[in-house]
């Protein structure tokens, strides 16, 4: 079974030949440009004999690249058509696992590894890159394939409108750095938007606070409230206050926070005026800290 990855007509052909459809919730687009694949193969930066995960390899055109580059790959893939070309294409590889289903379940159940790639499927990249971050599978390198969109959430400077939480948990763990831009008619079919071969680079920073994924999320949910607001809600509900004396139990926790929420900013030099989407990186490690270290 051969396959010409760089022909729609070709692609189109064989997946007719096949019975195969493609299926819009699996955001399945093949990326046909010989250039580009080889570009974002390069900048994986993976040796010899490195295991490298591959998220939706979906006919096989990344995986034959890194297959070919001698290193040993773990497929992960769910459409049960593309499950049965590529066990009929690689199940002769000895470098070649495949691991069948859907990723945000499967991926738990195995063992860490230094390398991820992937085509990511639009409708669950930012998802599956929050789950596993902040389940702590951390990778010394990834590239993905993600909506131009997403990976200007992912670069993201503070202060502009596409700095989000989501920004500040890939910056929590990796350098996040844009690779290549990809055009809709690298891809077949071709999809209504650009996408973007972005590279994250494990930072190799300390474990952070258990506190500090809640909060960051917390401090940007409301975006047009304040720290000062958002930082006493946060804290009003994920710690327990001792009632005071001669105060009304129903305003006990409320003005418990609010002094607690006084502290942290004081300490980290901050007014309490301040917005989410203004704070760098640091600002939000150290607020984490603060409350860690308080006896609330």
């Amino acid at each position: 079974m051969t396959i010409n990855y760089n022909s729609p007509l070709s692609l189109r052909s064989f997946l007719e030949q096949e019975g195969l459809g493609m299926q819009k919730k699996f955001g399945q687009n093949f990326l046909i440009n010989q250039r580009i694949r080889e570009t974002l193969a390069d900048s994986l930066g993976a040796e010899k004999g490195s295991e490298v995960w591959e998220i939706g390899p979906g006919l096989g055109a990344m995986t034959e690249i890194l297959l070919n580059r001698e290193l040993n790959v773990k497929a992960f893939e769910i459409d049960a058509g593309f499950i049965r070309v590529l066990k009929n294409i690689f199940s002769g590889r000895e470098n070649f696992q495949l691991i069948e289903g859907d990723v945000m379940k499967t991926w738990p159940e195995q063992p860490p590894s230094d390398f991820l790639f992937g085509n990511l499927p639009y409708n669950i990249a930012a998802a599956l890159i929050a789950d596993l971050i902040e389940k702590e599978r951390v990778f010394s390198r990834m590239i993905i394939t993600v909506q131009k969109e997403t990976a200007q959430r992912m670069i993201a400077a503070p202060g502009t409108k596409d700095y989000s939480s989501f920004t500040v948990l890939c910056a929590s763990v990796y350098s996040v750095k844009p690779v290549v831009l990809i055009k809709p008619e690298a891809f077949y079919p071709q999809p209504n938007v650009d996408s973007m071969g972005v590279l994250l680079e494990n930072k190799n920073l300390p474990c952070y606070p258990k506190i500090f994924y809640p909060l960051v999320r917390s401090l940007f949910a409301s975006r047009r409230k304040t720290i000062k607001n958002n930082l006493t809600g946060f804290i009003a509900s994920r710690f327990n206050f001792e009632h005071c004396k001669g105060i009304p139990e129903r305003h006990t926790a409320k003005l418990s926070a609010q002094d607690a929420c006084a502290e942290v900013l004081r300490d980290n030099g901050l007014s309490g005026m301040e917005r989410a989407e203004t704070l760098e990186h640091q600002t939000f490690l150290s607020l984490a800290k603060s409350l860690e270290n308080m006896r609330l």
